[in-house]
């Protein structure tokens, strides 16, 4: 998970993005709608960056399709240290 953080976090384009997505999840759980409207990003950028996530055990949806939530997996907390640490640097 570690590597998989690194990677997408810094070597991609999206990775403020995807870090903006980690935090606000790490609120609460929220669906692809309401993730575009807090962090004002267009809804069908949201939804690639939280496919690429869920391509990488950083997060899992719950729910049906429509209005699915979004949640940060057991994996990814257990290396949440590493994405503070990842954060950091790029604040």
């Amino acid at each position: 998970m570690e590597k998989a953080l690194w990677y997408l976090l810094t070597a991609t384009r999206g990775g403020e993005n995807r870090v903006r997505i980690i935090r606000a999840l790490s609120d609460q759980p929220l669906n692809a709608n309401r993730l575009a409207d807090e962090l004002d990003v267009g809804y069908k950028t949201i939804r690639h960056h939280l496919d690429v996530l869920e391509s990488h055990n950083v997060v899992e949806a719950g729910g049906d399709k429509y209005g699915q939530l979004y949640f940060l997996t057991d994996q990814f907390e257990h290396s949440r240290d590493t994405f503070e640490e990842i954060a950091k640097h790029l604040d």
